[in-house]
């Protein structure tokens, strides 16, 4: 148990035999996370210089890009300069910090993905009372504890497995996260178990509640051949973003918790980033071509017309 204070470095295994083909995996990760970037920045400026698209939809939308930057900053770099290099190792303080971020930003997006499923369901079913509720002031506090509480949740299971005496410095993964390090603990304590058991909880309980807005908004859509439209135009991209998110990370959890041994290193290492790569990506591009008025700012943008 004295070994336990000189841990300082972890290793990464993920990357075991690519060495091969590194410098063609560096390129096209390095062209996804310029796409990446792109596709988002794109929409996050859009809708920034747009005056007409400071709606709650879109600002809502514009946070959910901010967020994609923000969880996909802590996995590519360190990524491509693992690409680089023959050793594949992280510190103490880094692996923390990149689990943290990671976390954080799986969070906040299910926080987001959750006001734009409320957001559609009052738009829908009470648009009577949609200005009311929806204020500006409303949508910024909601906005602020979308990113608040998962940054919160995230930093308290961080410091608890900080304090964790670990006797292992082996991560069989590309990047780092709180589950795999907690499992290098020399023992299990209460606070480990507790606090992810509450977080998982509290994030399921953002599924059921957009599970409830959608069953309760197609009964409603219905009734009304205007509120179909608007539920065509405005939550297929929403459903479709939740649908990939969700499936995107589902396969991560499994294959973290169960972890099979019958899957190649590519296909286990394409399960760790497609949550990283996949819905960062198809989230701007769906939302760009569908919503009307985000697609139409672009076009004027690129044929040099100002609105």
């Amino acid at each position: 148990m004295d070994n336990v204070s000189v841990i300082t470095m972890f290793t990464l295994s993920g990357l075991n035999g690519t060495a091969n083909y590194r410098v063609t995996l560096f390129a096209l990760t390095l062209l996804c996370y310029s796409v990446i970037w792109l596709v988002n920045v794109v929409i996050i400026v859009t809708i920034i210089t747009d005056k007409c698209l400071h709606e709650p939809m879109y600002i809502f939308l514009c946070n959910l890009c901010i967020n994609g930057l923000y969880g996909t900053a802590g996995f590519y770099p360190k990524f491509l300069i693992d690409l680089l290099s023959t050793t594949h190792v992280i510190p103490y303080a880094g692996c923390l910090l990149q689990g943290f971020v990671i976390h954080s930003s799986v969070g906040a997006d299910l926080s987001l993905l959750v006001l734009m499923a409320y957001d559609r369901y009052v738009a829908i079913c009470r648009p009577l009372v949609y200005h009311s509720v929806m204020t500006k002031q409303r949508v910024c506090v909601f906005v602020f504890f979308a990113w608040l509480i998962p940054l919160y949740l995230v930093f308290m299971s961080t410091i608890t497995t900080s304090r964790s005496r670990l006797c292992g410095s082996h991560i069989p993964k590309i990047y780092c996260v709180n589950w795999l390090i907690v499992q290098l603990a020399c023992s299990a304590s209460i606070e480990g178990i507790i606090i992810p058991a509450f977080n998982y909880t509290f994030y399921f309980g953002h599924f059921i509640f957009i599970v409830w807005s959608y069953i309760y908004m197609i009964r409603t859509c219905l009734t009304s051949k205007d509120n179909m439209r608007k539920f065509m135009q405005t939550c297929v991209p929403h459903l479709f973003s939740l649908i990939t998110f969700a499936v995107c990370l589902l396969f991560d959890l499994l294959y973290m918790r169960f972890n099979s041994k019958e899957l190649s290193n590519h296909d286990q290492n394409f399960i760790a980033i497609e949550f990283l790569l996949i819905p960062p990506i198809f989230n701007p591009l769906i939302y760009g071509f569908k919503l009307t008025k985000i697609r139409h700012r672009i076009i004027q943008f690129m044929c040099g017309k100002h609105l």
